[in-house]
């Protein structure tokens, strides 16, 4: 048995458990008040106080976002997917960690499934997510070609690529995080 045999499972974020995102805890849980082995580390966004995290169950059934009002991830980069789709990204999947804030990417209409924070070694396993990547850096201001191979050459270092996977088609696709 895996250990994610023992989770709840996640759509568009397969793997918390090698993402950081979920750890082994003996912590109990804010919303069920249950110690289930396993707690939420990443991030959770409302106006209420919240004391303590969230076991994996209460997240997967939407339990502690509906109780505390939050989202686990900013809908920024999921414009014109179903509110269906929105709504479980940011209420029932488990956010991931960043140095910036961290936001959801979608591809053939859809959420992607996130896969976890990459240097350049694994991103250039993914052609199409390296290309993509080098196209919004440039849009995005970097368009010295020379400067922008170098940022790419070194990400890993003091800045990540977060790295997702299209439900749909297969692709993958990643935006720069740096501190």
């Amino acid at each position: 048995m895996t250990v994610n045999s023992l989770l709840p499972a996640f759509r568009y974020h397969p793997d918390p458990v090698a993402s950081g995102s979920i750890r082994q805890s003996g912590e109990t849980c804010e919303c069920c008040h249950r110690a289930r082995g396993w707690i939420y580390t990443a991030t959770f966004y409302t106006v209420h106080e919240v004391s303590g995290r969230f076991c994996p169950w209460c997240i997967a059934d939407g339990s502690a976002a509906e109780r505390f009002a939050g989202e686990f991830t900013d809908p920024h980069g999921l414009e014109g997917i179903g509110e269906e789709i929105l709504h479980e990204i940011t209420r029932r999947t488990p956010g991931f960690h960043s140095w910036q804030d961290p936001h959801w990417l979608a591809h053939c209409r859809d959420a992607a499934a996130f896969v976890g924070e990459v240097g350049y070694a694994e991103l250039a396993a993914h052609p199409e997510a390296l290309d993509q990547l080098r196209l919004d850096l440039r849009l995005g201001g970097r368009h010295d070609a020379g400067q922008l191979e170098q940022f790419l050459a070194h990400l890993g270092e003091d800045a990540t690529a977060m790295l997702f996977r299209c439900i749909a088609c297969g692709a993958h696709v990643a935006y720069a995080d740096a501190s």
